[in-house]
């Protein structure tokens, strides 16, 4: 939480593609993060090296002492995912249909501001937070909390 706003929810994102293991845990330690809040749907594809589940929790635990969690209620649907992957669907089209998977899903119910008191961090693949969920799970939970202050690692 910010100390100059005590109702200000800062909530920091990243993506572990087009980075080294050093890189990634190097950004972590420097916001101080104490817990990774996994927004994926697949955590353990061989595809996401370091970023595997397993190995995940492991280097969190031993690099920085933090949490794992894995919230699927934060991840697109694989058919909505696939979509976009695929070129069936533009961006605006993923960004509409995502967000009205995170009101059906009512996610601003489900995660609460106390979750992001500690420095947390949101992840997923992408490298850059333009044409990625997690940048929309922060614009929508500003839209839903307010005062939410997105801070994307790269």
């Amino acid at each position: 939480m910010s100390m100059e706003n005590s109702d200000q929810v800062d909530i920091y994102t990243i993506g572990f593609t087009k980075k080294g293991a050093n890189r990634f845990f190097e950004l972590l330690r420097d916001a101080n993060i104490t817990k990774l809040v996994d927004t994926r749907i697949n955590n353990r594809s061989q595809l996401s090296g370091f970023a595997k589940r397993d190995d995940l929790i492991f280097f969190l635990d031993e690099i920085l002492d933090a949490e794992y969690v894995h919230d699927t209620d934060l991840a697109p649907t694989k058919n909505l995912l696939d979509e976009w992957r695929n070129d069936k669907i533009s961006w605006n089209s993923y960004e509409e249909r995502f967000r009205e998977l995170m009101v059906e899903r009512e996610i601003e119910t489900k995660l609460d501001k106390s979750t992001f008191t500690d420095p947390t961090v949101l992840l997923c693949s992408e490298h850059k937070p333009d044409h990625c969920h997690r940048r929309l799970i922060v614009e929508y939970l500003d839209d839903t909390w307010g005062n939410v202050n997105a801070i994307h690692l790269s």
